[in-house]
């Protein structure tokens, strides 16, 4: 969308019209996250923003500010445990619905897997380069803080 200037009546291209954003941010002004009630409201702002479908550019870039804003609360206040080796394992099996038999091509063996999984037996360097291929994610991730 461009905005024309009042004297000339051109446009100046890359510019957005502003009442729109303007009337989004009188109706809930964005601002950092600092309790709980907090972030429940502009959680449910996003909420409703989302059902709504279709956002405008302008309703799309009120949804990025107040999206920051709750990613910025939520490292502070609601980290992500960070899992690793084995755990990290188990909760993508869980995640993506798998059983011990989905993960005998990597292991070779469905007895090995739940050595593994009991904490039994060690992951290799071939296991883990494998799981990472498998689930397309870093080898680093399986290696366990004592390893």
């Amino acid at each position: 969308m461009q905005n024309t200037t009042h004297k000339t009546g051109k446009t100046t291209p890359g510019t957005r019209s502003t009442s729109e954003y303007m009337s989004l941010l009188k109706a809930f002004p964005p601002r950092p996250i600092a309790t709980e009630e907090d972030f429940i409201a502009t959680q449910q702002v996003i909420d409703s923003l989302i059902d709504r479908g279709n956002l405008t550019p302008d309703e799309q870039d009120y949804l990025n500010v107040l999206g920051s804003l709750v990613h910025d609360y939520e490292e502070l206040h609601h980290p992500l445990p960070t899992l690793q080796g084995i755990e990290l394992i188990k909760a993508l099996m869980v995640e993506l619905n798998l059983r011990q038999k989905d993960l005998v091509p990597i292991f070779k063996t469905e007895s090995i897997v739940s050595a593994v999984l009991n904490g039994k037996r060690q992951l290799t360097v071939e296991h883990i380069q494998k799981l990472a291929d498998f689930f397309h994610i870093s080898p680093a991730v399986f290696l366990s803080k004592g390893v």
